[in-house]
């Protein structure tokens, strides 16, 4: 029987443990909020999704990544940015 006993060694090598700032439960929840909203205007929207980018001075992939619901790659000033591009009850 074997006596030898297991050690956990970390790698210098490894890259350090992820940490995300997304997963701030408050911050996901109002950034999931507007991208329904957003989604909802955009798809009531006379503007087309490069016109919504170009107004908002985001690149399109941003929009793109918005109706694929890929909500970590935008922050919630870009969403905050993309609904007064579009809502007009907020420019008025």
């Amino acid at each position: 029987m074997s006596t030898a006993s297991h050690t956990f060694e970390t790698d210098p090598s490894d890259p350090p443990p992820r940490r995300c700032p997304d997963l701030d439960v408050r911050d996901l929840e109002q950034r999931t909020r507007l991208m329904r909203i957003i989604t909802r205007l955009i798809a009531v929207s006379d503007l087309g999704s490069r016109d919504i980018a170009r107004r908002a001075g985001l690149p399109m992939q941003k929009i793109s990544d918005l109706l694929a619901g890929r909500l970590e790659q935008l922050t919630l000033d870009e969403l905050q940015s993309l609904r007064r591009t579009i809502d007009p009850e907020l420019t008025s």
